[in-house]
């Protein structure tokens, strides 16, 4: 395992002793935290974390479970095999809550989800009204969760979704339909088939605020050993700053490493996408710290799915989520420091 360079370590070194990160209550205690699909930029922070050492400088030895099409690392929470979990976005809590599912989200990791739609560029498609007037390709879960939103809240249709197969051909074959994707990862590859550059709507920019890459943990875990919870919500929220203003070359080694198809120019894409629009980084996790949650936006939220008929209405969203180890700040000096703003 490479570390990063002296200076930046002597950073960092500064950084975790101006946050005063907790002792854990057992020295280096072993854990586990599962994300939600293969190693990539968008699990950055948390191979950050766990190549500087920021992890173990609490007390915790953490260990990354990667996801994928035949894992289920939720399960493995529920079943208390795991301590920590990747979470989706807030629709996931709003199930859990549903189901009687003790967990609750202690921290989030994107203030965006980086949902988008797509459109080729000279087309005239250049606008959010003018997605009204053409096909869009989408799998079931976006069907059955931010467009019936869409269909809410902007006046979009049911017959205008097409399925999405997750191949971008039928895409870049045809300039009048729209295609879902990931802002970090879709649009670099229709650059990449298609040799052009998309038109790109983040949901999130158009009021589909929901938090995404949530940290899940039982409730049991939480009342039991707090300490543990602290040190992985502040060693990420380090990491994260690390791999978005610092080097990242330690965690993208471990990326690399634990997933042989990603590429060195893929990994520079996302990242670069997620500073560009905020995903990690924007409006409370800027005064807050990275993982910044509000109880106003939460339930906001929650209306608005609510409202299109994605979720019950009268669920205890409360229950859902706790502010006890978020909006402490930490890593806001750290990140002036490599930034210099």
């Amino acid at each position: 395992m490479t570390r990063a360079n002296a200076s930046a370590t002597s950073v960092l070194s500064a950084a975790v002793a101006l946050v005063a990160l907790p002792a854990a209550a057992v020295a280096q205690e072993q854990v586990s935290f599962g994300t939600n699909w293969l190693p990539q930029a968008e699990h950055g922070g948390y191979y950050q974390a766990v190549a500087d050492g920021t992890y173990e400088d609490c007390g915790l030895e953490v260990t990354i479970l990667p996801g994928g099409p035949q894992v289920n690392n939720r399960a493995l929470l529920l079943a208390g095999k795991i301590q920590f979990h990747m979470g989706g976005n807030l629709i996931q809590a709003f199930s859990a809550i549903e189901q009687d599912i003790p967990l609750k989200v202690v921290a989030a990791h994107f203030q965006k989800e980086p949902q988008v739609l797509m459109t080729h560029p000279d087309q005239g498609l250049d606008t959010w009204e003018s997605l009204k007037d053409i096909k869009l390709l989408m799998g079931d879960n976006g069907f059955q969760s931010y467009y019936q939103w869409m269909i809410a809240a902007y006046g979009f249709s049911a017959d205008q979704r097409e399925p999405y197969t997750f191949n971008p051909a039928p895409f870049v074959a045809n300039p009048r339909v729209g295609q879902q994707g990931y802002v970090t990862s879709e649009p670099y590859a229709i650059e990449q088939v298609g040799g052009f550059v998309p038109n790109i709507f983040l949901l999130a920019d158009y009021g589909f605020d929901t938090y995404a890459t949530t940290v899940e943990v039982m409730t049991e875990t939480i009342e039991e050993n707090p300490e543990a919870v602290q040190c992985f919500v502040d060693g990420s929220a380090i990491g994260w700053t690390n791999y978005l203003y610092g080097d990242p070359s330690a965690g993208d080694e471990l990326i690399l490493a634990a997933n042989p198809e990603m590429t060195p120019e893929q990994l520079a894409f996302s990242r670069e996408k997620m500073r560009e629009y905020g995903i990690v980084d924007s409006g409370d996790s800027l005064e807050l710290g990275i993982g910044a949650m509000t109880e106003e936006r939460y339930n906001s939220f929650y209306e608005k799915m609510v409202d299109a008929g994605v979720v019950p209405d009268g669920l205890d969203v409360d229950s859902s989520y706790t502010l006890e180890f978020v909006n402490k700040g930490v890593g806001l000096d750290l990140r002036k420091s490599l930034t210099g703003e």
